[in-house]
């Protein structure tokens, strides 16, 4: 499973905001590593630098300086609509000398391909292909008196995940969905406000944390301070993806901190699924905290048997065959010392293709590993994700095509056990109605295609010449 985008956004006279928001975004990297950018803005112009990788390669002491202005926001990016490219990487700069703005998002629309359509036939010229772009350009064809305005305007049209941050030459707003499926909040700098998808990025600019966003909500912040517009929806979405996976475990989503919410989803596992074993552990880093809680529960020692590479990303150098044949070798390095002759209990976030999971089985075996038993902080993904999460079609998910023995014995463990969904929710200690729990029981928050395609705006023409768009339409 892929991380979905990590968005921040800082107002402040006071402060060089170009260089808060490189320092928020390498906080957030996480949550986006294919590319990342910056716009600013100084009250009369946006200024923007982007580019493909990681932040700490996208920007340098040189292109830093030419980002001025006292509002910035920023992006990190892992594509779920639009290929990954430079023509789709964010922030995305829409407008002209009238009306100018600059967008960062966290989500995925679920009408996207209808929008576009409707922009396509008024006239508005895509030079990208996500349904970020959509949303932009959809602002700046809405009615309103005020930007405001115009944003509610199209929150009314948008079904599906977005957490925003968009800057005006003079002002810089947020906004989060109804069902606020994606994190978002609020914090104070010297001299201004920030924002961030989660509050460790705030605390990595020493921001102190006010509050969330709420879903539904608008939020201002401009020369006179912060403006909220409430929403009025009351139905709730949160991925509670983020509490398993995608969030770091030093943030704080709903007033919980995610550390021991993953503690406690080992203690959950341990109980439903006890296991006579002689060490414990985790699939690092993200399963590190739930091989601690289920060590806890269960008594038997955790170690560290899997060394990760951490400097294992995404690259633009094609490995050749000897290297792609190691697989999740290049990831992760096993200890045979600490492995040999012992029964092993694995702990994992997820299983979502069954791709990676029995490479790691059949690595531990290597290593020595006497007997190898599997457990996933997270109950079987048999549906697709539509909300801002790369994670694979219906026929793509091995829960959707195999039961949890049959799985079991696809990865080579000698025992699979998953979390339930009730030991989830426990475990979290939110009520359930919360959450967006549709990867598990196929029940979606709101109406979805259930065939959607993350490359659909491409596949239309989007961002390529009118020559081309006009020959695909044809067809």
């Amino acid at each position: 499973m892929h991380e979905s985008c990590g968005i921040f956004g800082v107002y402040s006279p006071e402060e060089d905001v170009a260089r808060l928001t490189f320092f928020g975004l390498f906080a957030l990297q996480h949550r986006g590593q294919e590319s990342a950018g910056i716009a600013t803005a100084d009250g009369t112009k946006i200024r923007l630098h982007r580019g493909m990788g990681r932040v700490a390669n996208i920007f340098t002491e040189e292109n830093l300086k030419p980002l001025t202005g006292h509002i910035a926001i920023g992006h990190n990016r892992y594509s779920t609509s639009g290929s990954s490219n430079p023509t789709n990487s964010q922030p995305i700069l829409v407008g002209n000398d009238g009306v100018q703005l600059a967008i960062a998002h966290n989500g995925n629309l679920v009408n996207a391909t209808y929008l576009y359509k409707e922009l396509v036939d008024q006239g508005y010229v895509f030079h990208g292909s996500t349904d970020s772009e959509v949303i932009a350009n959809l602002i700046l064809s809405a009615p309103g008196k005020d930007m405001a305005e115009k944003i509610r305007y199209t929150m009314r049209r948008l079904q599906g995940a977005y957490s925003i941050v968009i800057i005006t030459p003079t002002e810089l707003y947020a906004l989060r969905d109804p069902l606020g499926v994606r994190p978002i909040c609020i914090g104070k700098v010297d001299g201004g406000l920030a924002i961030a998808s989660e509050t460790c990025g705030l605390d990595h600019i020493g921001a102190s944390f006010i509050r969330e966003i709420e879903p539904d909500e608008i939020v201002k912040i401009d020369k006179k301070g912060l403006h909220s517009y409430p929403g009025d929806s009351k139905q709730r979405g949160l991925c509670i993806f983020e509490y398993i996976y995608f969030a770091r475990p030093d943030s704080v989503i709903n007033g919980k901190l995610l550390y021991p919410t993953r503690l406690a989803m080992g203690a959950g596992l341990a109980r439903e699924y006890p296991i006579d074993g002689d060490i414990v552990m985790g699939v690092p880093d993200s399963a590190n905290a739930a091989a601690t809680g289920y060590a806890r529960e269960s008594g038997i020692p955790v170690v560290d048997g899997l060394v990760k590479n951490r400097y294992v990303g995404r690259t633009f150098i094609e490995p050749d065959q000897r290297m792609r044949d190691l697989g999740v070798r290049l990831k992760f390095n096993p200890l045979p010392q600490v492995l040999d002759g012992e029964r092993c209990v694995v702990v994992d976030d997820s299983i979502v293709r069954g791709t990676t999971t029995p490479s790691i089985v059949k690595l531990l075996r290597k290593a020595g590993a006497k007997e190898i038993h599997v457990r996933i902080c997270a109950p079987p993904i048999k549906f697709p994700c539509y909300f801002g999460v790369d994670m694979a079609t219906k026929q793509e998910l091995i829960a959707a095509q195999k039961s949890v023995p049959e799985i079991c014995k696809f990865i080579g463990a000698d025992s699979l056990g998953y979390l339930s969904v009730e030991g989830l929710i426990k475990a979290v200690g939110l009520p359930r109605e919360k959450f967006c729990l549709a990867c598990f029981t196929g029940e979606y928050p709101i109406p979805v295609q259930l065939e959607m395609d993350k490359l659909a705006l491409e596949t239309m023409g989007a961002g390529k010449p009118k020559e081309a768009c006009d020959a695909m339409e044809d067809k």
